[in-house]
């Protein structure tokens, strides 16, 4: 029993100090620690009462107390406190000085005004909170008790001086007579009782702003300089430190007046804060359009915002606030700034869990943003929780889905199984390419093909390749034909010579008087690559070996297909509302490019020699083959309507017969 009385509370308390990075606040001793059961990060400040004076003690036992009983947004979070004989451990949230922060941002070119102002909007909304709610005096404002945590929030501490207001006498002892050095802070009318009751606050928040913008304050009378501080917020600034105490606004009407029209607290920055802050009791339609205008806002805000605010809050509203597709954009933003551990524990699960819904909207933004996310992905997740729910748009009735699905094959077949890539996703390519009705993602298939021929095993690159691109060369879209051709000079390396003579050149020659002029162009160039080859080997038929190594050759390993999305088809204009990135339109119409592709496999260049530089599959945008972009396809179409309703009109007007004298006959 005598052994319990005896053990030290230290040993048993729940947090750990770690013991370098100490930092100096007041008469606490700021450390950085950690929970012992989940290493949790927090902050632990310490004060050691063998090193401290009786007014010290005093006003830690003080600040011990308030720190336990306040509980507010902007104020510093208590989480844990022990009081021994010879120590006090307060445990807060993990935060920093604000002039520790500072530093460190100018060291990385310096604190925004935006960041400024709403790290200055929080202490001013605490103060607001401790005069006009609570009756107290905090006593102590400064850059000594402003904290910042890990999200950018500035926090009011240093609590140590808290008074009330009711004018009772105080036992605590002014901050002057504990720290000498904080005399320069104190407004000019101390020694009188004249003023409010927040007189001396606002005015210590005046030295605070000084502070922020132009560094230490010298002396009491360098705060007639105004140096750095921006002009919205001068006229507001020489309020709060003003002569006459009783002119000095109250920290709500401080507020308000920063918060007009042009103030300085009246940005994007301050109003995206305000909204995530009561975001749980905002109106769905006011929620969607948040996170639409979200988007354009997060490139102007700090990293560390984004992070650990803007983030938590957008995986909420997907997990619980059926926020839908408005979400994605801002997250995959934001999810620039995390680390791949990051990236893979906060972001993964929602996009696994997103790609189950059958909200048409959020599939097709999913797919079209799938570059900014594949990387993450590992190939157990791709193919038992991913693919078989993004196969579904292959049958989609929605075309625009169907492109989407298509184009997305580029980054997900290094990633899928044997099972998937070669025989479910060639099932619903060969059923695409045959029977479905738009032109532009029949061309596409084809593409998408050519692009995963190297991930695809042996034997199915020679049951499947040489029949899918002679099927394209009879599509009745130009591109498509266009596409089987080029189709054919890319994987030139996968057939054998026996098959170029006899399957391939067979099948291209009628292309020579294709009515599409591309195609015949394209037509020519791949008969002379495979002829070429031909020519090789029969010059030299020791070279046969070396022409058809890569016919029997292996599964292309995964990891360089994620950086070829920049190859694939665009669709029917209106369905998508861009090309594929990296992939601009021929401004000429008639033409496509045939420009090689820097990312193609190793293996193609081994036999290009032999095709003379070869042909690489390039990007096709179809209305542009077709010399029309798509408004002057619909002003076309509008035309020849008319043209057709106008002859009609004529036709029966001369069945009829002519009118009689004076009859009148409305068409």
């Amino acid at each position: 029993m005598w052994s319990f009385f005896a053990r030290d509370p230290v040993k048993d308390f729940n947090y750990e100090i770690i013991p370098e990075n100490q930092d100096k606040s007041g008469i606490w001793t700021l450390h950085r620690g950690k929970r012992k059961t989940t290493a949790e990060p927090v902050s632990v400040f310490l004060y050691e009462v063998s090193q401290g004076t009786e007014e010290q003690t005093q006003l830690a036992k003080a600040a011990f107390k308030r720190m336990k009983t306040l509980r507010h947004p902007n104020i510093l979070s208590f989480v844990d406190g022990l009081e021994t004989e010879k120590s006090l451990y307060l445990v807060t949230e993990p935060v920093t000085p604000l002039a520790t922060h500072l530093k460190a941002q100018a060291e990385r070119g310096g604190s925004g005004d935006l960041e400024v102002s709403w790290g200055l909007h929080q202490i001013v909304k605490a103060l607001s909170f401790l005069v006009n709610d609570c009756h107290l005096l905090h006593n102590n404002v400064g850059m000594w008790a402003i904290f910042v945590d890990r999200a950018g929030e500035w926090k009011l501490g240093g609590l140590d001086h808290v008074t009330s207001d009711q004018g009772e006498p105080s036992s605590l002892p002014p901050a002057k007579v504990v720290n000498p050095d904080l005399e320069k802070y104190d407004p000019p009318e101390m020694n009188n009782s004249g003023g409010e009751k927040w007189s001396g606050d606002v005015w210590r928040l005046g030295c605070l702003i000084w502070e922020v913008f132009n560094g230490p304050l010298p002396r009491a009378s360098s705060l007639r300089s105004l140096g750095k501080i921006p002009k919205q917020l001068v006229p507001h600034y020489c309020e709060l430190v003003g002569a006459n105490p009783k002119a000095r606004p109250n920290p709500a009407r401080f507020l308000q007046n920063c918060r007009s029209s042009g103030g300085f607290m009246s940005n994007s920055f301050v109003e995206s804060n305000l909204f995530l802050e009561q975001i749980q009791i905002k109106e769905p339609s006011e929620k969607q359009q948040f996170f639409q205008d979200l988007s354009d806002n997060l490139d102007s805000f700090p990293e560390d915002f984004c992070k650990h605010k803007v983030l938590p809050q957008l995986l909420t509203a997907f997990e619980f606030g059926n926020a839908g597709a408005v979400v994605l954009t801002p997250l995959f933003k934001v999810g620039k700034y995390l680390s791949a551990e990051e990236y893979q524990q906060k972001i993964i699960p929602v996009i696994v869990k997103m790609f189950s819904s059958t909200d048409r909207a959020m599939r097709i933004r999913l797919l079209q943003q799938m570059e900014q996310f594949i990387q993450y992905l590992n190939e157990a997740a791709v193919n038992s929780q991913i693919f078989p729910h993004v196969v579904h748009g292959f049958t989609d009735t929605n075309p625009a889905i169907r492109e989407q699905t298509v184009k997305s094959m580029l980054l997900l077949a290094p990633k899928l199984n044997e099972s998937n890539l070669n025989q479910e996703l060639m099932r619903h390519f060969a059923r695409l390419q045959s029977r479905d009705d738009q032109g532009p993602i029949r061309c596409n298939t084809t593409v998408c093909l050519g692009k995963i021929a190297p991930y695809l095993n042996a034997g199915m690159r020679q049951r499947v390749l040489t029949s899918a691109f002679s099927r394209a060369t009879k599509d009745p879209f130009p591109a498509s034909r266009a596409a089987g051709v080029l189709g054919f000079a890319a994987t030139h390396h996968y057939y054998s010579m026996s098959e170029c003579a006899s399957r391939i050149l067979p099948t291209l020659c009628p292309l020579t008087m294709d009515p599409d002029k591309n195609v015949r162009d394209q037509a020519f160039k791949a008969i002379k690559c495979f002829l070429n080859k031909l020519e090789t080997v029969s010059d030299d038929p020791s070279k046969l070996a070396e022409m058809e190594k890569d016919v029997t050759s292996s599964a292309q390993a995964s990891g360089s297909a994620a950086t070829w999305a920049g190859w694939a088809v665009t669709g029917v204009s209106s369905l998508t509302s861009k090309l594929i990135r990296n992939a601009p339109a021929d401004t000429e119409g008639a033409r496509t490019e045939n420009t090689p592709s820097a990312q193609a496999p190793a293996a193609t260049g081994a036999t290009n020699a032999a095709c003379k530089g070869g042909i690489n599959l390039i990007t096709i945008a179809p209305y542009s083959i077709l010399g029309l972009s798509k408004a002057e396809l619909a002003k076309k179409k509008r035309d020849e309507r008319r043209k057709e309703l106008e002859a009609k009109r004529a036709e029966r007007k001369a069945a009829k017969g002519p009118l009689k004298l004076g009859a009148r006959k409305l068409d």
